[in-house]
């Protein structure tokens, strides 16, 4: 059994206090959030279990932790992993490592020379739409990717109550938050690497948030695919859209909504050809997939997934972004990433 302590009761924290509790070779052994009440809902809802304040508090007062899965506001986690680190102990952290790429490196060097795996909690890439989508492109069923265009278009309320706040205050939101998750999966699933981008970031007259919700991007990869990336989180309807379309040698996929909708069609085709998906329990059947992997790592030594190294270049096709945006100029990632 793994002894996990969880730390960030928020939204996506009783998310894994569910895939936690679900897991028969996992027991959650505490909790950790600076909220009172927050411990005391989790404690309602996913079993008594003893509650701290901090994590530091929670390591200084048990002796049979075995991992740290940490879902708290991606802001001054350094010493946190410093702590656990300490402590021998294995993370998972929820994305972004860091707002800050500097200190993410930071936190990968800590556990790097502490010899414990740090895993990071980027539940898209189990999706089973995510990995149909990186199947089809596999298989070549259209030939050879070319092109993409990613679209993300949503309103997201940052004053409703089931959605977490600090974004409305934080520098780019958008990217940080969000857009994480979508350079994440194109790097996964077309493995190429970036190596230029060139971006804009502003926020509409209307927004709600303090910084730049809105961004457009070009970014070139490696192997010579070029995406054509938007994202927004101030998009002036309520109903979400997605659409991530790949343009191949001999046909296109596209992906149609966040959780699902897979289709792929050759040049001459009249109709696109949908993909068969299995049932999804959204925010629970991709993390606990993605938690199974990370407790296979720590008790088979199967190999490691979503590493924070491999997290770093996600993070640097960020920054990327931000100085491409301020500068109004392209930008080499290998210049970040190194």
């Amino acid at each position: 059994m793994l002894k996990v302590l969880l730390a960030g009761l928020g939204v996506r924290g009783r998310h894994w206090a569910e895939v936690i509790k679900r897991d028969a070779r996992a027991d959650l052994l505490a909790y950790a959030d600076p909220d009172a009440r927050a411990c005391q809902r989790a404690c309602a809802e996913f079993g008594d279990r003893p509650a701290f304040a901090h994590v530091e508090d929670a390591l200084n007062s048990l002796d049979d932790v075995g991992a740290l899965v940490l879902a708290n506001p991606p802001m001054e986690r350094e010493s946190i992993v410093r702590a656990a680190a300490g402590r021998g102990l294995h993370m998972l952290i929820e994305k972004p490592l860091a707002l800050d790429l500097d200190e993410a490196r930071r936190c990968v060097e800590i556990a790097e020379r502490a010899g414990t795996s740090l895993m990071i909690g980027l539940n898209f890439r189990y999706l089973e739409v995510t990995t149909a989508l990186k199947g089809l492109l596999a298989e070549e069923r259209v030939g050879k990717p070319a092109f993409a265009r990613f679209t993300y278009e949503r309103w997201r309320d940052g004053g409703r109550g089931d959605l977490n706040d600090y974004p409305l205050t934080m520098r780019q939101p958008m990217l940080w938050e969000q857009s994480i998750h979508h350079f994440d999966l194109m790097r996964y699933v077309y493995g190429q690497e970036p190596v230029r981008v060139s971006c804009r970031a502003w926020n509409p007259d209307w927004s709600m948030y303090a910084h730049e919700s809105n961004v457009a991007a070009l970014i070139e990869f490696d192997g010579g695919l070029v995406v054509n990336y938007h994202g927004t989180w101030q998009g002036n309807w309520a109903v979400p859209g997605f659409e991530w379309r790949t343009d191949c040698s001999e046909g296109i996929i596209t992906h149609r909504e966040q959780f699902g909708a897979l289709y792929y069609a050759r040049r001459d085709d009249e109709k696109l050809t949908p993909v068969s998906l299995p049932a999804h329990e959204r925010w629970i059947t991709e993390t606990r997939a993605l938690f199974e992997r990370f407790v296979d790592h720590v008790l088979d030594g199967t190999a490691l997934e979503c590493s924070g190294r491999d997290h770093l270049m996600s993070l640097a096709m960020l920054e990327a972004c931000v100085r491409s945006s301020e500068q109004k100029s392209a930008v080499d990632v290998g210049g970040i990433s190194s």
